[in-house]
């Protein structure tokens, strides 16, 4: 009903926390949200997964769940891929598992 109208879902990982994030990106989500310096609604609020994450750590929580973290700009076009190259098997390269 929705295809292509809802192209991109991010995770809200200070909401959810990282384990419950990782599980939605196995649900469908291709965006686990970015680093936040200081956040104070969603903590104020009474969210608990807390308020910094660092780049490298994103990158290992996408990876363990066998997704290829990339980075992307605001209207998600990708601009750089977050692992070595060499490491990226030829059939991952073409597979939409970016998150």
């Amino acid at each position: 009903m929705l295809a292509g109208a809802i192209n991109n879902i991010q995770v809200s990982w200070v909401k959810l926390n990282r384990r419950l994030s990782q599980l939605c990106l196995h649900a469908g989500a291709n965006d686990y949200g970015g680093t936040l310096m200081e956040e104070n609604i969603s903590r104020e609020a009474g969210a608990t997964a807390g308020q910094y994450t660092s780049p490298e750590d994103f990158q290992n929580l996408t990876m363990e769940i066998g997704r290829i973290p990339a980075e992307r700009n605001t209207t998600y076009s990708r601009i750089n891929i977050k692992v070595p190259i060499a490491d990226l098997i030829t059939e991952h390269a073409f597979m939409p598992e970016f998150a």
